[in-house]
């Protein structure tokens, strides 16, 4: 597979993982907890550290991987363009903030948080010629 089939695979995978996340936001229900305590999950999900003034990261996270799987799939995008660059740069730098606060602010971890932390961290990787090149 070369890197373009990666990076569509990964922005696919996003996309599932925010649609669930986005679904729990707008529900207000609480997420499953994979592999990790509920009780972690429940702290992410509900802090004020879940959104990004007054939205759910859900659906920024589900409009970034969203706007790279159509950029490269139906608009005619490489990933030597510029925007989509950025648009993979944004996304693994959110993730890691976001996994940072996750870390040492609220000590807890939610399992669809990580999934779409190592999903752009391997998207980041790939781009910069890392893994699969």
């Amino acid at each position: 597979m070369d890197t373009l089939s990666w990076i569509l695979l990964l922005s696919g995978i996003g996309i599932a993982n925010t649609m669930y996340l986005s679904y729990h936001a707008l529900t207000g229900r609480p997420v499953a907890c994979i592999g990790l305590p509920a009780e972690w999950c429940r702290k992410v999900q509900y802090s004020s550290w879940s959104k990004t003034f007054g939205i759910p990261n859900a659906y920024a996270g589900l409009v970034m991987y969203t706007a790279i799987f159509v950029l490269l799939w139906l608009g005619g995008y490489t990933l030597d363009d510029s925007s989509l660059r950025w648009l993979i740069y944004i996304g693994f730098a959110f993730s890691m903030y976001f996994t940072f606060v996750q870390a040492f602010i609220l000590k807890a971890f939610c399992t669809w948080c990580v999934v779409s932390a190592v999903d752009f961290t391997l998207m980041f990787l790939i781009l910069k010629g890392y893994l699969f090149s």
